[in-house]
């Protein structure tokens, strides 16, 4: 009988320690029979399923090119195999075939089913009805963390954050908080990938091109306020490349972004307020992380195993902490700072500190979304008065 397993729910030891002949599935959407794939893979012993991909193929709800939608895919199903994985697919709804669209690849890794899902395709993500709210991109991603912690921990963050964003101003009579989360995205991009087993990487163009065709999809059904929040530090620097050429393209939209999450200005008060590591504690996997996923999902914690690690190369203008400083930027190879994939102190976190420091990183996105409705709106009275060269179009 075959054993399923979560692949994410994996910390990256574990993944490292797997036979590299099981199979690795990455199912586009969910409601798939098991049963079904089991015959398609000739059932194997052990199975790892992978996080689902939310959207982005045909019927999906949200539906983007092909050609830039498989290679995101792709990149992802290669990281895999980079790894030494011979057994890596993508579990597609049947009538979906990447290589009609020109996708050059081996057909074998596809592999088709009926697909059931809760997002039917006659309906819109995000529903037209949510137009004049702030639409949420919360991107996690599918790393190594350590190995106390699971491969899942940004993108378990962060879509708490984001669905906790909607429901802050739900419930707020004195805050006219409006925004729609989309689903969690579970892959990034991760430079460093090749350090530490389990890490994918869905590639830095594949990953811009993604997210602006997702941005230009929208904006051409009347959305016109974006906040793409990202739960891993390695997808930053591309969202800001992201969302400047959004900027070009789309004049009458706003659309945001910011370095991680519980790092302006509420988030780095509550930090300080309840760290009691030192600077350098919370890089990743540290203090902080820690104490989200004790908070959040204990029961993926492994804190038997956590290993502090904070002895890495440090000058005044870079260190590594959850809010950097400095005005040095550098990606050096992880494993020159780290043995076990953890830059920080995750023996301090406990899950009180999750708790408080998660209702503060969703009060600081809320105050963020609110800044983006005031922005757009401002700016929207100015053009819509004539100001500067506005007025002579």
């Amino acid at each position: 009988m075959t054993t399923f397993f979560n692949y994410d729910e994996l910390t990256w030891d574990e993944v490292a320690n797997l036979p590299r002949d099981v199979p690795l599935v990455l199912p586009l959407g969910s409601g798939y029979d098991h049963a079904q794939l089991l015959e398609q893979l000739s059932g194997p012993e052990r199975c790892g399923l992978l996080p689902a991909f939310p959207f982005g193929w045909r019927n999906s709800g949200l539906e983007i090119p092909d050609q830039i939608f498989w290679q995101y895919i792709i990149n992802l199903l290669d990281s895999l195999r980079d790894d030494g994985f011979s057994k890596v697919y993508c579990l597609a709804p049947s009538g979906i075939d990447p290589q009609s669209s020109g996708i050059s690849h081996q057909s074998s890794v596809f592999l088709r089913q009926p697909h059931v899902s809760t997002n039917q395709a006659k309906i819109f993500l995000p529903p037209d009805s949510e137009r004049d709210k702030v639409i949420l991109m919360p991107i996690g991603h599918t790393e190594q963390h350590g190995f106390h912690l699971p491969l899942s921990v940004d993108s378990i963050i962060i879509n708490a954050i984001a669905n906790g964003t909607v429901e802050y101003g739900n419930r707020s009579p004195n805050l006219a908080t409006r925004s729609f989360a989309l689903p969690v995205m579970p892959y990034g991009v991760s430079t460093h990938r090749s350090s530490f087993a389990g890490t994918l990487n869905a590639g830095g163009r594949a990953f811009e091109d993604f997210w602006l065709t997702v941005i230009d999809v929208l904006a051409a059904r009347g959305f016109n306020r974006f906040y793409l929040m990202s739960g891993h530090g390695g997808n930053s620097s591309f969202l800001a490349n992201v969302i400047k050429y959004a900027g070009e393209r789309h004049r009458r939209a706003f659309c945001a972004t910011a370095w991680l999450h519980t790092s302006g200005r509420i988030g780095a008060e509550a930090l300080e307020k309840y760290r009691t590591s030192k600077i350098g504690g919370m890089g990743h996997a540290g203090e902080l992380e820690t104490s989200f996923m004790l908070h959040l999902r204990p029961d993926l914690c492994k804190m038997e195993k956590v290993v502090d690690e904070i002895d890495f190369v440090s000058t005044p203008d870079y260190y590594m902490d959850w809010i950097e400083g400095g005005s040095l930027i550098a990606n050096p190879p992880w494993d020159d700072d780290t043995k076990t994939g953890a830059y920080g102190a995750g023996s301090h976190a406990t899950a009180e500190k999750g708790k408080l420091w998660l209702e503060a990183a969703i009060a600081e996105k809320a105050n963020h979304v609110e800044q983006i409705h005031e922005q757009h709106e401002r700016r929207e009275k100015r053009r819509n008065e004539g100001y500067g060269l506005w007025g002579k179009k």
